[in-house]
């Protein structure tokens, strides 16, 4: 039985996460090098792209740090219906924020109709590997502890499942790529402390809503390290950021050939000799 706008599911607390937010923002060392990290991959990637942009909108939930980077931008916050209108951008870049959505459908269909045609979109944002150290020793700790499993890590998606999501969305020659990060830490408790930090901590709507057995956390710092330390003692942690890109249709883009209307053989095209399979 489908849902009604008003019934479905919520993967996200939207107080908890601007909580956590105000909270990272307002630290005396917020925890920001991987939207740091993030502002430098898309600055290069941007500086590949042979074009100029001049109305570019940013939707993120850091607006300092993003308008600081990028000063001529518009900065639409992350909400459900985001503050775009038709046709007004030539870029449109989600920052660090489509991993929170309830619907990123919804977002990146949000965004393509904010693009004038032939305007570009980019996203980056976690991908399913995030994590995926903490989340497994948490998982294991608490099935060992408390005899269950509560939801504690978002559930992010696959580059394979995003990279579907951009023709869904009606975006033109899609590409979804990965850059996996590597960050070594004292102790998972200094991991969990980094995450407060920079406004990742746990928002998820299915939370528990109270605290953490000390003996769960204990117990999974100690799994962490039976299986992620390095000789010097430290644990790693993998942060996947991936990134989509697309255009808005437009008649002068590369269009495919209609089935059936080629020329010539793949074989005389490469210059090569056809060989037959075996029955």
């Amino acid at each position: 039985m489908p849902y009604t706008a008003d019934e479905a599911p919520r993967l996200t607390d939207r107080t908890a996460l601007l909580r956590n937010r105000a909270r990272a923002l307002g630290a005396d060392a917020p925890a920001l090098f991987l939207q740091e990290a993030a502002i430098d991959e898309v600055q290069y990637r941007l500086s590949l792209v042979n074009r100029t942009f001049t109305d570019m909108a940013i939707v993120t939930g850091f607006s300092d740090l993003w308008q600081a980077a990028f000063p001529n931008a518009r900065i639409v916050a992350d909400e459900e219906v985001l503050d775009l209108q038709v046709e007004a951008h030539d870029l449109v870049l989600h920052a660090m924020a489509l991993h929170w959505a309830n619907d990123p459908v919804g977002q990146l269909i949000q965004c393509r109709r904010a693009l004038r045609p032939d305007g570009f979109f980019l996203s980056v944002g976690f991908g399913g590997q995030t994590l995926a150290e903490l989340r497994a020793a948490l998982a294991e700790a608490e099935v060992e502890q408390a005899g269950g499993l509560s939801p504690r890590i978002l559930p992010m998606a696959e580059i394979r499942d995003l990279g579907a999501l951009l023709q869904r969305a009606g975006l033109a020659l899609p590409v979804a790529d990965t850059l996996p990060l590597d960050v070594s830490y004292q102790t998972a408790f200094h991991l969990m402390r980094d995450l407060r930090a920079m406004g990742e901590a746990n928002a998820l709507h299915a939370r528990l809503r109270r605290p953490t057995r000390p003996g769960v956390l204990r117990r999974a710092a100690e799994i962490y390290h039976d299986h992620h330390a390095d000789a010097d003692r430290r644990i790693h942690a993998t942060y996947e950021l991936i990134f989509l890109t697309g255009w808005a249709p437009d008649a002068s883009q590369p269009q495919p050939k209609r089935p059936g209307s080629a020329t010539m053989r793949l074989a005389e095209a490469l210059n090569t000799q056809e060989t037959k399979l075996p029955d």
